[in-house]
C-alpha cells in the first residue's frame, strides 16, 4: 500500500524547506513520525506531492531520511496541469487546491492508498485503521479517519475544519468546510457571515486523512473540469481552489463511492500558529518518552 503525502505547500508555509523547525530535540519533523507510523502499519511506499522546483531541496531535507526504510517517489503539482480545453487565468499563481494536488499522483499510484497532509500529526491509530480498510477495499470503497473536534482545536486562534455528518451505519453523509472555528466554553463556534454558530465539541472533524482506491483519480478529473467550467463565476478566479473534500462529496452525491468513517480518539497535532509549537513538541516528546516511538528511527 502507498501513502501519499501532500507537501506542495510546504515551501511557502515555512518560508523555505531548509527552515522547517524540528519538533524534537534530536531533529525529527512531524513528517518523520507520519512515515514511521505508516511503515509499522503495513505501508511499503510513500509518494510525496511537491512543487517540481523544490525537488532537490525536498529530497535533501526530507526525502533522503526515508529512502533506506521505504520506497520513495515524487509527484509534482503544476498549475498548468489541467484538462485540455482549459487555461490558467491571467495573473494566477496560486495552486488549484488539494484535490488537484492529489491528481498529480495519478500516473504513479495504481494501488489502494492513503492521503495525509505533510505537516499534520495523526497518531498511529489512524494508519492502522487506514491499512486495515485498504487491504480489503473494493474499487468504490473509500474511507476517512475523523477526529473529535475538541482534539483538533488550538488555544492560539481559529482553525478551518471539515465538519462531518456521519450516518448511524458509520458512513459519511456530508462534509462541510467551516472556517474560523474556535472553542466557546463547552462548545465550539464558527463565524459565518458575521454570525456565530455553535457546534458540539464531539463533532467529527476531517483532517484530510483519507483512504482511496485509484478510482478517485477519474472522479477528481471529472470534477476538476466542472470546477474550471464554473471558474469565471467564482468570487476570485485567481484564488478559487478545488478541495479534496469537495471532490469526495461530489462522488458520494453521484453514487460513485462510499466513505466509511473511522473515528479516532487520538489528538491531532499541527503547528497552525507559531505559538502552537511548544505544545506540539511537548506532546510528541511525551509519546517518545512513554515508548510509543523509539528515540531514534
Amino acid at each position: 500500500m502507498t501513502l501519499v503525502i501532500l507537501a506542495a505547500g510546504m515551501g511557502s508555509r515555512y518560508g523555505g524547506l531548509k527552515q522547517i523547525d524540528p519538533i524534537t530535540d534530536n531533529g525529527k519533523f512531524i513528517i518523520d513520525f507520519s512515515v514511521y507510523d505508516a511503515i509499522v502499519s503495513g505501508f511499503d511506499r510513500v509518494v510525496f506531492v511537491i512543487k517540481r522546483e523544490n525537488l532537490d531541496v525536498f529530497r535533501e531535507t526530507i526525502g533522503q531520511r526515508f529512502e533506506s526504510k521505504i520506497k520513495v517517489e515524487y509527484a509534482f503539482q503544476d498549475l498548468n496541469d489541467i484538462p485540455e480545453g482549459f487555461s490558467v487565468p491571467e495573473g494566477r499563481v496560486k495552486p488549484w487546491g488539494t484535490a488537484h494536488a492529489l491528481l498529480a499522483a495519478r500516473d504513479i499510484v495504481d494501488d489502494n492508498f492513503a492521503v495525509i497532509n505533510a505537516d499534520d500529526f495523526y497518531g498511529r491509530n489512524a494508519y492502522e485503521l487506514l491499512s486495515k480498510h485498504l487491504s480489503t477495499a473494493d474499487s468504490k470503497s473509500f474511507c476517512m479517519v475523523g477526529y473529535r473536534l475538541e482534539n483538533t482545536l488550538t488555544e492560539n486562534g481559529t482553525v478551518a475544519r471539515g465538519i462531518c455528518s456521519v450516518g448511524d451505519d458509520g458512513y459519511l453523509k456530508d462534509v462541510t468546510e467551516r472556517t474560523s472555528i474556535r472553542r466557546a466554553g463547552d462548545m465550539a463556534a464558527f463565524d459565518e457571515d458575521g454570525v456565530d454558530t455553535l457546534i458540539p465539541l464531539d463533532s467529527v472533524a476531517s483532517m484530510n486523512c483519507w483512504g482511496f482506491t485509484p478510482d478517485i483519480f477519474g472522479g477528481i478529473m471529472d470534477g476538476l473540469k466542472v470546477f474550471l467550467s464554473n471558474l469565471s463565476s467564482a468570487k476570485d478566479p485567481k484564488k478559487a481552489e478545488y478541495y479534496l473534500p469537495f471532490a469526495v462529496r461530489e462522488l458520494m452525491d453521484e453514487g460513485k463511492c462510499t466513505v466509511k468513517v473511522y473515528k479516532s480518539d487520538s489528538s491531532w497535532y499541527g503547528v497552525t500558529y507559531h505559538e502552537d509549537k511548544d505544545n506540539v513538541k511537548a506532546s510528541i516528546t511525551a509519546l517518545v518518552e512513554s515508548g510509543e516511538y523509539p528515540k531514534n528511527f
